[in-house]
């Protein structure tokens, strides 16, 4: 296990990492979560999780990991896309925590604004080693479109020579029109497309009266030439801020296979171009991604840090969830700037690991900086990050508390919530604890799988018996979306 880099009691600094921004408009699939599971959720003011161990004496700082919360699935729907047509996906493009994020959860919601924290976790195959699960969910959306604030979205749109190809732009206009429909009338949209160049097709427009013209633009987008996408973001956001409506849910949604070949394709100048905009009038940016051949890391770094989130569009299905349902019903956000932390007993853990999160970390000493960006997270999200961990032998007693902060997104005042977890409360096999937690393991291991055992997970099976895990997990929990990572796993293993 040392060439997975695992934390030392007298160890270096511990991969902290990062799970976060939400689903941009999602909630509704995480609207059915249910609360089991032997975690303890605490509705008040968190202690400061240094000394939250149970000991009176501050817990080493190589025994906290801290990262902002993140709920991109990218990696994971391309990774489908790739396998279902004879491939194999690029090991980079490889992230567990959006394998795992694309899952439903039975973690418990709040009964108001905020977010629960469950912990829950289970041994390895593998002695003394154990998979802990961090979880945090937040209040579903009401159903009730008219209780949300009013929309400004700003669509900016690839154009390009590689858009023209089945399953791009084709799909971006059908679903772009559905949603027309969709929206309120005192929702607003802009349509920004790029090519060789940048230009504002439609400025911010009101739906109430001009839905035919907003469809007429949709429907007159064409494939032209080259990809000039750091035009196309930098004239989406100047866009966006001078249609920018007060008391609204302001945002940028990118639709682009991200092949960027022309003008600025640094995702860190690009960021730098459009950086006062994001921060001045809070304007996140969601990252739709489509195509078989797909800029999948220029996606994810542009929204990693531009306090949005990606997801990867690949068949109809797909882009009606998240243009016609996600979209129009969840557009408002319960937290900004949002992290969480988890301290580990020195008394009984050896060693631990984050699986995944590598671009989201946060360091320690910033978890109640506010000024250091977090995760935009929307209603009805959840937010997992799970843990391999080995315990001290032989010892027993507390194993970890976790602590998520955010900001209220309209006062901007900090809150926390807390959980924590013992040793005792560990299930005795991963395949004994719930079945969600099943889920999120099997989904782990898959990633790992795929990444060539880059994130070294304790007791992982062959192939071949997640494949079985998996679909007697989607009989159990009827669910399509576990059916369909059984099928992914089958593809996988036949290579």
């Amino acid at each position: 296990m040392n060439r997975y880099r695992t934390r030392r009691r007298t160890g270096a600094a511990l991969l902290a990492v990062t799970a976060a921004s939400a689903l941009l408009l999602t909630a509704c699939s995480a609207a059915e979560n249910h609360a089991n599971g032997p975690s303890h959720t605490i509705a008040t003011d968190a202690p400061d999780p240094s000394r939250a161990t149970g000991d009176e004496t501050a817990a080493p700082s190589d025994h906290l990991s801290t990262f902002a919360l993140d709920v991109d699935t990218a990696s994971y729907g391309y990774a489908r896309r790739t396998l279902a047509g004879g491939g194999r996906p690029e090991p980079s493009t490889i992230r567990p925590e959006e394998f795992v994020n694309s899952f439903r959860q039975d973690y418990r919601t709040p009964e108001h604004n905020g977010f629960t924290v469950t912990v829950d976790g289970a041994r390895t195959s593998e002695p003394n080693w154990s998979l802990v699960r961090v979880g945090l969910a937040t209040l579903p959306a009401s159903g009730d479109s008219d209780e949300r604030p009013p929309a400004a979205l700003t669509f900016v749109i690839d154009v390009s020579g590689s858009m023209g190809e089945p399953g791009r732009l084709d799909l971006a206009r059908k679903s772009l029109d559905t949603m027309t429909g969709r929206l309120r009338d005192d929702d607003s949209v802009a349509l920004v497309t790029f090519s060789e160049h940048a230009q504002t097709v439609l400025p911010m427009t009101r739906l109430g009266g001009h839905r035919a013209e907003i469809r007429e633009a949709v429907d007159g987008l064409a494939p032209l030439s080259s990809t000039n996408l750091g035009e196309g973001v930098e004239t989406g956001y100047a866009t966006a801020v001078e249609g920018l409506r007060k008391n609204a849910t302001n945002r940028v949604v990118l639709i682009s296979d991200a092949l960027a070949n022309d003008g600025e394709t640094d995702p860190n100048a690009i960021l730098r171009r459009i950086d006062g905009d994001r921060r001045e009038y809070g304007i996140t940016l969601f990252g739709v991604g489509v195509g078989s051949d797909y800029g999948d890391a220029l996606m994810e770094r542009l929204a990693d840090k531009g306090d949005g989130h990606t997801v990867y569009v690949s068949d109809t299905a797909t882009a009606a969830d998240v243009f016609c349902r996600q979209l129009p019903q969840n557009i408002d956000l319960v937290a900004r700037d949002a992290k969480a932390q988890v301290a580990f007993d020195p008394h009984t853990v050896a060693d631990f690991r984050l699986i995944g999160y590598q671009d989201r970390k946060v360091a320690d000493r910033d978890f109640r900086n506010d000024q250091v960006d977090g995760g935009e997270i929307g209603p009805g999200h959840t937010v997992t990050a799970l843990y391999a961990v080995r315990t001290v032998p032989g010892t027993t007693g507390h194993l970890a508390t976790a602590t998520v902060r955010w900001l209220d997104p309209n006062t901007r005042s900090p809150h926390e919530n807390t959980g924590s977890m013992e040793t005792g409360a560990l299930h005795d096999d991963v395949w004994s604890a719930s079945p969600r937690f099943q889920v999120t393991a099997v989904a782990a291991y898959f990633a790992d799988a795929l990444a060539d055992g880059e994130y070294g997970m304790p007791g992982a099976p062959s192939l071949s018996k997640l494949q079985s895990r998996a679909a007697a997990l989607a009989e159990v929990t009827e669910d399509k979306d576990v059916a369909e990572l059984s099928t992914a796993i089958s593809e996988a293993a036949s290579l």
